[in-house]
């Protein structure tokens, strides 16, 4: 899955389906495919949005805060 994403990442223009198959023979389920490319997009859109408006990047307190919550509730 890591390779696939780097390749949609870096050379989106150059996935195809073919891509898929290797994830497929691995045993990974088209949903779990799909969730790894929403990741993999909504992380690149959150790192542009940062970079264009410089947020903010919490200090040590701020990422062990937010490693707890999610710890705690997850994902919602």
């Amino acid at each position: 899955m890591l390779g696939f994403i780097e390749k949609l990442t870096l050379n989106p223009d150059a996935v195809s389906a073919g891509d898929i198959l290797p994830l497929r023979a691995e045993g990974l389920s088209d949903a779990a495919i799909e969730d790894a490319i929403h990741v993999c997009t909504l992380f690149s859109v959150y790192d542009r949005l940062a970079d264009s408006f410089e947020f903010d990047i919490p200090d040590t307190r701020g990422f062990e805060l937010s490693a707890k919550s999610l710890l705690d509730r997850g994902y919602v």
